[in-house]
C-alpha cells in the first residue's frame, strides 16, 4: 500500500504534486475546487472547511502538509498606515477605544494556522504515533506565530522540518523573497519583466494581474473589512476565474520543496 498524506488547504496541489512524485497516495481539502484551464487539484480532492475537520479522521496518514491562507499576516506586514495601525490595535498598542477592531483578535488571526496543529495533535494520538506535519505560509506570519524553521524563498516552514533542506535555487531567491503578497509588481505577473514574483510564478494565466486582496482563497475575503467574522476569507469566493487562477499560481509550493519534504517523511521500505 502507498504511504498517505493529507494535504490542507491544498489550493491547485503544489505541495500534493511532490507526494504523488514520491510515490504517495494524497487527499487533498480545500473549502473550494480550484480548476482553471488545464490546472486542477491532482489527486483525490475533499470540499470541506477544514476547521470543522477532526484529526482522528487522518489517523492513518503518515505525513500532513498545509498551506492556509496568508492574506492577514501579509497585509500586516506591509508599510501602509491602516496595516500599521491594525497590527498595533491586535498587539493592544496606540491609542485605540475599545472594540475600535470589532471582534478581531490575534486568535481569531490565527485560527487556520492553530487549526492545523490542532488536526495533527487529534491525528497522531487516535493513531497512538507521531504524525509530521508542515505548514508552509510568509514571512510576515512570524510577529504572530513564531519564528519559522526554514524558508525556501518566500516560502516559510514551521513544525516537523526536516533536518537537511534543499538548496534555493538561484531563480527563487528574487527581489521579492521577503514572503508578502503585495510585493508583486504587474509587471513580474505578466512576465514583462524577466525576474519572477515571489513564490516562483512567472506570470498569471490570463497575462492580467488583479490586486491579491481581491482574490477569496489563498489570499483575499473581508477580514481587514468592515465585517468582524475572520473566516470570511476562507469561504468566500473571488470575482472572477483569471484572479483566482493568478492567486491559486502565485500560492502553489514549488515541486522541488515539495518532493524533498515528501522523500524525507516518506516511510522507509
Amino acid at each position: 500500500m502507498k504511504p498517505l498524506a493529507i494535504d490542507l488547504f491544498c489550493g491547485l496541489g503544489g505541495w500534493t504534486e511532490g507526494l504523488l512524485a514520491e510515490g504517495y497516495d494524497v487527499i487533498g481539502y480545500d473549502i473550494e475546487c480550484h480548476e482553471y484551464g488545464d490546472g486542477k487539484y491532482p489527486a483525490r480532492l475533499v470540499l470541506q472547511d477544514v476547521t470543522r475537520l477532526h484529526g482522528s479522521q487522518f489517523k492513518d496518514a503518515v505525513l500532513i502538509v498545509a498551506s492556509p491562507p496568508c492574506q492577514e499576516y501579509s497585509y500586516m506586514a506591509m508599510p501602509w498606515s491602516r496595516a500599521k495601525q491594525i497590527a498595533q490595535a491586535l498587539r493592544c498598542k496606540g491609542d485605540f477605544p475599545p472594540g475600535y477592531w470589532g471582534s478581531r483578535t490575534v486568535e481569531r488571526l490565527n485560527e487556520l494556522f492553530n487549526t492545523c496543529f490542532r488536526l495533527q495533535r487529534e491525528a497522531s494520538d487516535a493513531a497512538g504515533r507521531h504524525i509530521p506535519l508542515v505548514v508552509e505560509n510568509v514571512k510576515g506570519a512570524q510577529p504572530w506565530v513564531g519564528r519559522a524553521k526554514w524558508h525556501y524563498g518566500s516560502f516559510y516552514l514551521w513544525g516537523d522540518i526536516p533536518a537537511l533542506m534543499p538548496i534555493i535555487p538561484s531563480r527563487q531567491a528574487t527581489k521579492n523573497s521577503g514572503g508578502s503578497w503585495f510585493n508583486i509588481s504587474h509587471t513580474e505577473i505578466t512576465g514583462n519583466n524577466p525576474v519572477n514574483g515571489i513564490k516562483g510564478i512567472p506570470h498569471a494565466p490570463s497575462g492580467h494581474w488583479t490586486n491579491p486582496a481581491e482574490n477569496g482563497r489563498k489570499c483575499g475575503g473581508d477580514w481587514f473589512g468592515p465585517g468582524t467574522d475572520s473566516s470570511a476569507p476562507r469561504r468566500q469566493s473571488s470575482k472572477g476565474p483569471a484572479s483566482k487562477a493568478a492567486s491559486a499560481m502565485i500560492a502553489k509550493i514549488p515541486f522541488d520543496l515539495a518532493r524533498h519534504v515528501a522523500a524525507a517523511w516518506r516511510p522507509k521500505a
